[in-house]
């Protein structure tokens, strides 16, 4: 039976503290659907919670399950909570552009990226999830296991919601077995040993009293658990256990790290441990007690998912930058594959036999490809009247224009030569 859905409330936001869009959709939480066009709706905390935006508010509605006991509605507590709206996303963003001119440069097209803060029972399992995966796959994975074993909250618009399941109902004998049926591979493994481990084995509350504690006991206590590397810890340190500071480091950062900071050569040529805690450090130095933050910024910049993000004409260091969308462009592409180890997965896994990770002492987890592609724009060089060129660089359906006085092309000079 469907739930009769609750009046709209809203909150004053701005976009530029949230992009809902953006952030519901970057690898942080793979639980939030695209219910109704600008609706998006997941089963948080006992509840249907539904979400939209405009850019001065962010509006909420929320539907309990059938039978529930009456009591006072802590949604909006819930939803500052989740989002992290204590914290002046404004202000983080001056500090880092400030710091750093390449974050500047993103932040452009990016404002609004804040991280959430997750349950940390979920937010650890969907990240033993993203070993050697993808964030289309892990999210069909993380619905599977809440669709399974998770507490029934009702249907809306023809959907029916699970909450997550808690680590109790994904202990059971024959908990591995229905997750590798399910396709999870060897993570069916993890998942149930650790859930083991915290149900049986840890004390009530433990993983959550992990906020308590700083960032590198918090980082080592996760490393005990089943299917748990550096990155996964990283993760569930950012985006659940309030370390700030936490920096993970996946294939996308790495080739950020090499692309923009400098990384990649002299004894950094590959993604080692050294290496993966020399990135992190390095961002902590540069952008401070909030890195992790800003790293995400960076990261969802690179997904190509958001190779069409829009934003309206703006100016980034006295430079005039203006940007169109097109719904019809053509792109020339290239890839190239970024330098890795393989590493074969666990006997028997039933998910691609062998996988790709940067080393074998970081467990490959990258949100986004196994294999690394990266599109590099088209550019093309218009002459124009008085030496004056328009340099247009083509991204998918984008145009970016800069106005560039008293420029010569190497096209230009050929053409002169041969005159002579």
């Amino acid at each position: 039976m469907a739930l009769a859905k609750g009046e709209w409330h809203k909150l004053p936001l701005t976009l530029s503290e949230l992009c809902l869009s953006s952030v519901l959709r970057c690898g942080q939480s793979f639980r939030w659907k695209a219910s109704n066009p600008g609706e998006w709706t997941c089963a948080l905390n006992g509840r249907i919670l539904m979400l939209r935006q405009d850019e001065s508010h962010l509006h909420y509605r929320v539907i309990f399950p059938a039978g529930t006991v009456s009591k006072k509605d802590d949604t909006v507590e819930l939803i500052r909570d989740y989002f992290n709206l204590d914290i002046n996303l404004t202000k983080l963003y001056e500090g880092w552009g400030a710091a750093d001119a390449h974050f500047l440069k993103k932040a452009v097209r990016f404002a609004g990226i804040r991280m959430l803060r997750q349950d940390p029972w979920e937010n650890l399992v969907s990240f033993i999830c993203s070993s050697n995966n993808n964030i289309l796959r892990i999210s069909q994975m993380v619905d599977k296991l809440c669709t399974t074993f998770g507490p029934k909250l009702g249907e809306v618009d023809g959907h029916t919601y699970h909450d997550f399941p808690p680590p109790g109902a994904l202990m059971g004998d024959g908990t591995e077995q229905t997750l590798r049926e399910l396709g999870f591979g060897y993570r069916a493994k993890y998942i149930s040993t650790t859930a083991r481990m915290i149900a049986q084995d840890r004390p009530v509350g433990w993983l959550d009293g992990l906020r308590k504690v700083d960032y590198r006991d918090a980082h080592e206590a996760l490393l005990e658990l089943s299917g748990v590397g550096p990155k996964v810890a990283d993760c569930v340190c950012l985006m659940s256990l309030d370390k700030t500071e936490a920096v993970p480091v996946d294939t996308h950062v790495w080739q950020i790290a090499q692309r923009d900071y400098g990384f990649g050569r002299g004894k950094h040529k590959s993604l080692t441990k050294a290496t993966y805690e020399a990135i992190g450090d390095h961002f902590r130095k540069l952008w401070g007690q909030e890195a992790g933050w800003a790293h995400s910024v960076l990261f969802t910049a690179d997904l190509k998912a958001f190779a069409d993000v829009k934003t309206e004409e703006v100016k980034v260091e006295g430079v005039r930058v203006e940007k169109t969308t097109t719904t019809k462009k053509k792109t020339t592409t290239t890839t190239r594959k970024v330098k890795t180890e393989k590493i074969k997965d666990e006997p028997g896994d039933d998910n691609g036999g062998e996988g790709v990770k940067p080393d074998p002492a970081l467990v490959g987890d990258d949100k986004e490809n196994a294999v690394e592609e990266e599109t590099v724009v088209v550019q093309k060089v218009v002459r124009k009247a008085k030496r004056s060129l328009k340099l247009e660089v083509g991204e998918e359906g984008e145009n970016v224009s800069l106005e560039l006085e008293g420029v010569t092309t190497l096209a230009e000079r050929v053409k002169r030569r041969r005159r002579r």
